[in-house]
């Protein structure tokens, strides 16, 4: 190899319109701006079918972004691998459905727990409507839904068309001896869906929500959605939860013994919750006198810590990723980022795989977030990242190295243009100190990211222009920076699994069969 290589993910980075909705090029990022100006660049696809998801019209996430960044090949994902297995009825006859199923037919309750979207990041509606129509054919009796409300991966207050969706299905399914309802909810970023344990204080709130039906109480989740935003003005991710009941009576609790599905396929925000329902020496909360259910996931969320132990949909298994490559080759490796991406270049990097491939090769660093909402401390972690890259660049004790900057995509996820305006210039900032270090100790620096946000800040929509706070659908850059040796890339259609390949070949290693194939 030439030299060593350090590849920069600025996270939820891509190309906007330029218009004043794109963060990316309000921003004043002159490092950016001469990286485009002076290297060579293509564009690369980070979303739908390059990443493994059904169709164009998917969004990217991070997940699968890393997945195909640090593997080199594209393989189902999420959405469309749990739609598959709702189409050849593979879902259906897997051991949890059939164990928890039964369980609900012995005269137990069945619950759902999950993001109520189509946003296709962590969760389908369809997938949903799919297992409730399921259960009903099973002559289940009840059946309840326990629902969290997106705003995030889909449009910012479109909360009540999926409910009214939702319980259109379920007023179809219910009779007099069959009760299907929504029980309880509330906004995906207020309770439940907390990641990586920054902050266990959401996922207990949820639990007293979803399991104990403690919170203020509404008739419906409609009611509750409506009376929430006149009184906060918050986003549907915002909402406070809410409990339905009827004449101070709960729909429904989570009992012990009832059986529970937590319906999200995307495994980063559903690791939490999936410990408290299944571990028994659980101690992050006081869960009061559970005793256990039946509880499975959509997917195994974590295979090498069994999180969970039961779930409906086997995941891919991610073989030759870049890491196994390098480590086959000798290459010492580090990686670093902050608690909120910490897992993105880690676990999803590695296919899935939590640990190490070879513990004498690679160093990880996690850097803790601060638990504060990011649009009040839009560098997040960014200057405490490149001081940890700095170091192990002066160092050489390492052949590549790699670091994710969340700003992008976390700060963009508040829908605070300002805000995310500087995330980017501080993102920029990091990534021209990166710059000088490549220079002073001889390294070549690739520059890309898993997909885009702030770069499409607005949307409008017959006619009318609201705040954005989903994942783009843009492409994100690829920038090789090297003044010493001329890189030419190829002309071609890449995506983000075409960054391996690319890798591998600066490094003259050869890449395997399955990869895609190099940019250079």
């Amino acid at each position: 190899m030439k030299k060593p290589i350090v590849l920069v993910i600025m996270d939820g980075v891509g190309r906007g319109d330029g218009g004043p909705g794109d963060a990316v090029a309000v921003a004043n990022t002159p490092v950016l701006d001469r990286l485009f100006a002076t290297c060579p660049y293509t564009w690369l696809k980070a979303h739908g079918t390059a990443v493994g998801l059904p169709s164009d019209d998917d969004m990217g996430n991070s997940e699968v972004g890393h997945n195909a960044l640090g593997c080199g090949q594209i393989y189902s994902q999420g959405a469309k691998l749990v739609s598959e297995s709702i189409e050849n009825g593979t879902l259906f006859s897997s051991k949890a459905w059939v164990s928890l199923t039964d369980n609900a037919k012995a005269g137990k309750a069945l619950h759902f727990i999950g993001l109520l979207s189509d946003g296709n990041v962590h969760s389908n509606i369809s997938h949903l409507i799919a297992l409730l129509k399921k259960a009903r054919e099973l002559d289940l009796k009840r059946v309840y839904c326990h629902i969290l409300l997106d705003g995030r991966d889909v449009p910012a207050t479109s909360a009540l068309e999926y409910v009214a969706q939702l319980e259109t299905v379920l007023a179809g399914l219910s009779d007099e001896t069959h009760e299907y309802k929504i029980a309880s909810g509330g906004g995906r970023m207020k309770i439940t869906m907390d990641r990586y344990e920054a902050n266990w204080g959401m996922v207990e709130a949820g639990w007293r929500t979803h399991v104990q039906a403690i919170g203020r109480q509404f008739p419906d989740a409609k009611t509750a959605i409506e009376t929430y935003r006149a009184e906060t003005g918050y986003i549907d991710q915002d909402l406070p939860a809410f409990v339905v009941a009827h004449d101070g009576k709960p729909v429904a609790k989570i009992e012990n013994g009832d059986s529970v599905i937590l319906f999200n396929f995307r495994g980063d925000r559903a690791q939490e919750i999936s410990l408290a329902f299944d571990r028994k020496d659980f101690d992050k909360f006081d869960r009061g006198d559970y005793t256990g259910v039946k509880f499975a996931g959509m997917l195994q969320y974590d295979g090498d810590l069994n999180i969970p132990e039961n779930y409906l949909v086997e995941p891919p298994v991610i073989k030759n990723t870049l890491t196994e490559v390098l480590c086959k080759a000798g290459i010492r490796e580090y990686a670093v980022s902050e608690t909120q991406k910490y897992g993105h270049v880690t676990y999803f990097w590695n296919g899935n795989r939590s640990g190490k491939v070879d513990e004498s090769l690679e160093t990880y660093e996690e850097i803790p977030s601060d638990i504060i909402p990011f649009d009040q401390a839009p560098a997040m972690k960014s200057k405490e990242i490149t001081d940890c890259m700095l170091k192990a660049m002066e160092s050489h004790n390492y052949d590549f190295l790699r670091c994710n900057f969340p700003n992008g995509d976390m700060v963009g996820h508040t829908g605070v243009m300002q805000a995310v305006v500087t995330a980017m210039e501080c993102v920029d900032e990091s990534v021209g100190r990166i710059l000088e270090a490549a220079d002073k100790y001889g390294y070549t620096v690739c520059i890309t990211a898993d997909h885009g946000n702030a770069d499409q800040m607005t949307e409008t929509k017959k006619g009318k222009t609201s705040v954005r706070t989903a994942h783009s659908l843009n492409p994100v850059p690829f920038i090789i920076y090297d003044p010493d040796t001329k890189y030419v890339i190829h002309d071609g259609q890449y995506g983000l699994a075409n960054v391996a390949p690319t890798i591998v070949k600066m490094m003259d290693i050869q890449a395997p069969d399955c990869w895609e194939k190099s940019m250079i």
